[in-house]
């Protein structure tokens, strides 16, 4: 049973390095400068529970060429939401209809876009809720905790062996509509980080930057509740407490929410990580699907639609790190002070 990770970036590499050195028979395909990567330095996987696995470079399998797709058993979708159209074309392309497509992407429509471009396969959603961050030397690094979840489908169950053997274990869920919705307003917390330009232990320790992830959240909750979504419970936290949890004074909130805490030092969120790179961010697929959802039902979402114009700025020109209380004014003004347009990059 093969398993093809196709879009092979920070998450597509944790996630396939360790299916690999737990025995399993497993393929990455993604961009050049990750193969060269992983040619120069082999892979290091490490974790926040003191986890270290190294495969040399010999052992990876990994390719650019889609076709490698055609003997996929299990195909781990992990590119970037705006790649889902091209990642649906090649698997049409390249693999066989009997593959379990499962997407183990941000946002709340990639499975359903998989599904429209793919009659005949078999597509799963999935959720991956812990961080990872690209190192030096070929080293990639699981700073945050949590279990992946999958949406219930027929054929999964064949599967789970290998990823129990990767300390990846799969946590089947019924309710992944509000799974992927719960997931994304812990990832409205990703371009305040991005923007602070700090870790993102020491981001969430200072109430500053907080209070932005409150309003934020606080923002969406109201965008979902009016339009009849309940989103599941994916912290140790229930959605509507957050932000109330939030905007507590330090001292207090690193009592009462020290399992939000609980984060290695190095992690840093995915967006952050895309900025540094000068890379697309996906940010259209976060905050912007709570602007979307808001447009749909004839409301607005002003401080995520005002963070997102602040991460297209940032795409173009890279800032030095914000303070928290200087977003926080940004976020709350009155009216906004940028216009970006939707989709820009």
């Amino acid at each position: 049973m093969t398993i093809t990770v196709f879009g092979a970036g920070s998450i597509g590499v944790f996630v396939g390095g360790s299916l690999l050195a737990a025995g399993a028979d497993v393929r990455l395909i993604g961009r050049a400068r990750m193969g060269e990567r992983i040619a120069r330095h082999g892979l290091s996987l490490t974790d926040l529970y003191g986890r270290r696995l190294r495969l040399d470079a010999a052992s990876v399998p990994y390719t650019q060429d889609p076709a490698a797709l055609s003997d996929a058993d299990l195909i781990l979708v992990t590119v970037k939401s705006a790649d889902t159209a091209a990642a649906a074309e090649a698997i049409h392309a390249h693999a066989k209809p009997t593959a379990l497509v499962l997407s183990l992407q941000n946002g709340v429509g990639n499975a359903e876009a998989l599904r429209a471009r793919l009659p005949g396969w078999t597509v799963a959603a999935g959720m991956v809720p812990f961080n990872v961050v690209q190192m030096e030397e070929g080293r990639f690094h699981r700073g945050t905790e949590g279990e992946l979840m999958v949406e219930a489908t027929p054929g999964i169950d064949r599967w789970r062996a290998s990823f129990e053997a990767a300390h990846l274990p799969l946590v089947e869920r019924s309710d992944f509509a509000a799974v992927q919705w719960g997931k994304l307003l812990l990832n409205l917390n990703n371009p305040v980080n991005a923007l602070s330009d700090l870790p993102l232990k020491t981001e969430l320790s200072q109430r500053a930057y907080r209070r932005c992830l409150a309003l934020l959240m606080e923002e969406a909750l109201a965008v979902l509740h009016a339009a009849g979504i309940a989103p599941a419970k994916i912290a140790r936290v229930a959605p509507r407490l957050l932000p109330f949890l939030l905007r507590l004074p330090d001292p207090l909130f690193t009592r009462l929410a020290a399992s939000m805490l609980r984060i290695d030092p190095e992690a840093r969120s995915s967006m952050w990580e895309d900025l540094q790179a000068g890379r697309r961010t996906e940010v259209d697929y976060l905050n912007g699907a709570v602007v979307d959802l808001a447009r749909s039902i004839g409301r607005q979402a002003p401080a995520n639609q005002r963070i997102l114009d602040l991460i297209h700025l940032a795409e173009w020109n890279r800032p030095a790190g914000m303070k928290g209380e200087a977003l926080y004014r940004l976020l709350s003004a009155p009216a906004a002070g940028m216009h970006a347009e939707r989709g820009a990059g």
